[in-house]
């Protein structure tokens, strides 16, 4: 069993999670590229930051690791807003408080505004709670490849209130079910797929995303089920911990912290528009959406 590596959030704690959620992120990038080409989807390192573009209004169409890997300067800061510039999108930046307070001067002098808090938390794998078994009717497992299209109409009945965000989240799902490093759960209760999680894996760090119950069968312990199962994968898949985000004092991160998790930092989204486009609304990622019971 690997052994973490940390024991406090420090820098080298923040970069490793800054560059597992970043690197996932690309990974699901390169997958709708694929599926997907006329979106013209890609992702650049640009000094150590990882700009990303899924398309205009897309969750992940943002940079990660800004400040955490390079000190800023402005070169940086434009050859970054010409990547999404040219691609007709506003600028968007996940910040870690590690990055340092300089950046946080930087931002609005160049027109960044605030627009979200998310909460990252962690947990050493080795630490991990042991809860007792579900009920013999409700189980989870890894779905094969073929079963990616179930999978993603299932996660988009849990997370769509509307018929647009299902529209929208299905397309998701079917991207991020064949996206490199993803690994694809489902909760069955009396052989029915009640609940589907996602894993994505990198460099040890396993993150924990993709969250979504059927409305009608939430309460059943189905996420609670699909969380150990997904932490004890990674733990057989060789990571020394997890990671998840989650919108800060919301339910998930409430289960979060009961779950054995603890708050690494909150991170605050900042939003640069342009001048030539008009302002897009950007849906919530969905691993910060409070629906994971």
């Amino acid at each position: 069993m690997a052994q973490p590596r940390h024991a406090v959030t420090d820098l080298a704690l923040a970069q490793r999670l800054e560059r597992a959620e970043g690197s996932s992120n690309a990974a699901f990038v390169e997958s709708r590229a694929l599926h997907q080409p006329d979106i013209g989807a890609q992702w650049r390192d640009v000094s150590g930051t990882m700009a990303m573009f899924d398309g205009v209004g897309s969750p992940l169409t943002q940079t990660f690791g800004l400040g955490l890997f390079t000190a800023v300067d402005s070169s940086q800061l434009d050859t970054i807003e010409s990547f999404f510039a040219e691609r007709g999108a506003d600028t968007f930046h996940e910040i870690c408080p590690l990055a340092g307070v300089n950046l946080l001067t930087m931002l609005p002098e160049r027109s960044y505004r605030p627009i979200e808090q998310s909460t990252v938390l962690w947990q050493p794998l080795v630490d991990a709670a042991h809860e007792s078994p579900a009920a013999n009717t409700l189980v989870a497992r890894r779905i094969g490849a073929d079963e990616v299209m179930r999978w993603a109409e299932v996660s988009a009945e849990g997370w769509g209130a509307t018929p647009e965000l299902a529209e929208f989240l299905r397309n998701f799902g079917k991207v991020a079910g064949t996206t490199r490093g993803a690994s694809c759960f489902v909760a069955e209760l009396d052989s029915r797929v009640i609940g589907t999680a996602a894993l994505n894996m990198h460099d040890g760090v396993a993150l924990r995303a993709g969250a979504s119950t059927v409305p009608e069968f939430r309460g059943r312990g189905a996420q609670a089920l699909l969380l150990r199962t997904r932490l004890a994968f990674a733990r057989e898949s060789g990571c020394d911990i997890a990671m998840m985000a989650a919108l800060p004092g919301s339910t998930s991160q409430t289960n979060a912290e009961r779950q054995g998790f603890r708050i690494a930092y909150t991170r605050t989204k900042w939003r640069r528009a342009i001048e030539s486009a008009s302002a897009a609304e950007v849906r919530p990622a969905t691993d910060t959406i409070d629906q994971a019971r």
